[in-house]
């Protein structure tokens, strides 16, 4: 259909009270699936790519940026072509430039007071250019910073980063955390729903592959919007694509032991974006 304003999407899907996949693109091949499935249910879908994926990617950006806005626009329901946890406020811009209609800035490494300066830069320049922008606030506990499952947003605090900054959407601490192998992971409902009532902008949950469908659909009618998932997808392909190597040495073309690593990624994000979107 064609590059969709995040802004957008997020809001709607606040409203209605469901909530809004975004998932990482790794390997063009995960865009695709994820487009594909998108089509299959007929919802919108974010694509997300991130600083990690573009350094994977021999730090070039142009090339597999250029072709998850090419899988956007050819796309039969709306779709975001989203630059996720960039650090580097040059690769921001370049996204920008690039065609990228979302970013996600994290500062969340930076002192508070430097993360909420940098922020409200990186945000009021991209608004100059249509571009929506998410963030998170710093370290605000937990042993290991944001992004430990012990952490936890304050909800004025992440009142005040809002106002502060001026962001479209903010990642909050609610007990979840990156790279989770397990689901299970237990967030802080009432947590989410004091931050949703304090905050006014759509609510997103980094580290979401930790988290069970139940806890996943708790969570969103808690009033939690933007629901970013990898890991999950990376453990469910990998699953297949060591299923097929496994049949001896002389299976060495990518096509065909990709090829159902693939279809089970497409599978899964079908059936998360049913979930996620009450059905």
């Amino acid at each position: 259909m064609c590059i969709r304003d995040r802004r957008k999407l997020a809001a709607e899907a606040a409203s209605a009270g469901v909530g809004l996949g975004a998932f990482n693109v790794v390997l063009l091949e995960h865009g695709e699936a994820q487009v594909a499935a998108a089509e299959a249910v007929n919802l919108p879908v974010i694509l997300q790519l991130s600083q990690n994926a573009v350094k994977y990617h021999h730090g070039w950006l142009d090339p597999i940026g250029s072709a998850v806005l090419k899988l956007a626009e050819q796309a039969k329901v709306p779709v975001v072509a989203h630059l996720d946890h960039a650090e580097d406020l040059d690769l921001c811009r370049a996204a920008v430039d690039l065609g990228f209609t979302s970013i996600m800035y994290d500062g969340s490494k930076l002192p508070d007071a430097q993360n909420r300066d940098t922020t409200a830069q990186i945000t009021q320049w991209c608004h100059d250019r249509g571009v929506s922008v998410e963030a998170e606030l710093g370290e605000v506990g937990g042993k290991n910073g944001v992004h430990d499952p012990s952490a936890r947003t304050n909800p004025e605090d992440a009142a005040k980063f809002v106002a502060d900054t001026g962001v479209d959407l903010l990642a909050v601490a609610v007990g979840s955390s990156h790279a989770m192998t397990s689901r299970d992971a237990t967030l802080d409902t009432d947590l989410i729903s004091a931050i949703k009532k304090a905050v006014p902008v759509p609510l997103v949950l980094h580290g979401s592959s930790g988290v069970s469908d139940e806890g996943m659909r708790a969570a969103i009618k808690a009033g939690m919007t933007k629901i970013n998932v990898s890991t999950h997808l990376n453990v469910v392909y990998t699953a297949e694509v060591r299923k097929d190597l496994a049949q001896g040495p002389d299976l060495v073309d990518p096509r065909k032991y990709s090829r159902n690593g693939n279809a089970a990624l497409q599978a899964e994000v079908e059936r998360l974006l049913l979930w996620y979107s009450g059905k």
